[in-house]
């Protein structure tokens, strides 16, 4: 049981959406420097394009860039019909793009409400639904495909902020995963779910007032009010995601595991 074996990503396949920046590039980063070919998207072609090419200087391997707005079916479905003419096969799928949404209870909008569960839910659903075809393909009973959907703290918690979609679709995000696991599993595809806490990102960013300011955010100050005195780093969120696509995770099914240093269990 060397930690090659247990733990090795080399050569898997991965997509991340929302890859561009925050958690999605965090894990992204961690896929290519472990040796998996990964593709992200998101919706700025030019932000995902330089996050690609700056990810493969960093760390070698191949990171190619595959922008979608995954908010509706169309914008699905043209991801999906890209990846298949790419790959045959598809190792890792990690859900990640997501929005948010705030305003006060009593004006909160419609278009706030659907734009986030649009994104983050139903996005979610139909990307896996029309990839299953490679993650059969990638899948077998000893070397499961993996899908890894990112929640967040705020689904198992009350929010902080204002934010009265977002924590509901996150929930949403949760119970799907548990729904999928039930069904994939004997299919040979493992779904799990990570539900993250404060990390440095462009979100976390607006909600605490830098206004998507993020080199200018004093995360440490943000940092003081988590259990473990800190905010989460990319080796944080990318070893949890390393673990549930490698053979150390194969099962391990249908969990939401939080990454949070301590937030909800205080």
């Amino acid at each position: 049981m060397h930690i090659e074996t247990l733990f090795g990503i080399d050569g898997r396949v991965a997509l991340v959406t929302g890859g561009s920046r925050g958690i999605g590039e965090m894990i992204a980063a961690g896929f290519v420097a472990n040796g998996a070919k990964v593709y992200i998207s998101s919706r700025k072609a030019e932000v995902c394009d330089a996050t690609a090419a700056r990810l493969v200087e960093e760390f070698g391997g191949e990171c190619i860039s595959l922008p979608a707005d995954l908010s509706g079916v169309e914008g699905v479905h043209s991801l999906v019909t890209r990846i298949r003419e790419r790959e045959d096969h598809l190792d890792i799928l990690v859900n990640n793009a997501g929005v948010s949404w705030g305003a006060p209870l009593e004006e909160f909008p419609e278009n706030g409400w659907d734009k986030v569960m649009d994104t983050n839910v139903k996005g979610v659903f139909f990307l896996t639904q029309g990839l299953l075809p490679l993650l059969e393909a990638a899948g077998t009973a000893d070397a499961p495909a993996r899908v890894i959907n990112i929640g967040s703290v705020d689904g198992i918690r009350t929010p902080v902020f204002d934010t009265f979609s977002y924590g509901p679709s996150k929930a949403a995000v949760h119970a799907l995963t548990r729904q999928l696991a039930a069904h994939l599993a004997p299919r040979n595809i493992i779904v799990n779910a990570i539900a993250p806490g404060p990390f440095p990102t462009w979100m976390l960013s607006t909600g605490v007032g830098t206004g998507g300011d993020v080199d200018g955010t004093d995360w440490d100050a943000v940092g003081r009010g988590n259990p473990r005195g800190r905010v989460g780093t990319p080796e944080d969120i990318a070893g949890l995601a390393i673990f549930l696509s490698s053979r150390a995770g194969a099962f391990t099914v249908g969990e939401v595991i939080s990454c949070d240093g301590g937030t909800l269990v205080s």
